[in-house]
């Protein structure tokens, strides 16, 4: 069986100053259509299976306080927003 392979073409950082934000965690799942994101009790957690499947559409950026949530094309080295 071949191994997994996760985050090949994205990436996908939270501040440690927002990540145990209860409602920003809750948001970010909300808003994500590729369920990138999961509310772990209060805390953001990051699907890591999930982060390819990133549409970059920047819902979470915009559902975040400025700076705080950063989507990294892996493949150019750009980070949304650029």
């Amino acid at each position: 069986m071949a191994e997994r392979r996760d985050k090949v073409f994205i990436d996908v950082e939270v501040d440690a100053s927002v990540a145990t934000d209860v409602a920003l965690a809750a948001k970010l799942e909300e808003v994500c259509p590729v369920d990138i994101f999961k509310d772990a009790d209060g805390r953001v957690e990051i699907v890591e299976e999930n982060l390819d499947e990133c549409v970059l559409c920047e819902l979470c950026i915009n559902a975040a306080p400025a700076g705080t949530v950063r989507v990294i094309k892996l493949y150019s080295g750009e980070t949304l927003p650029a």
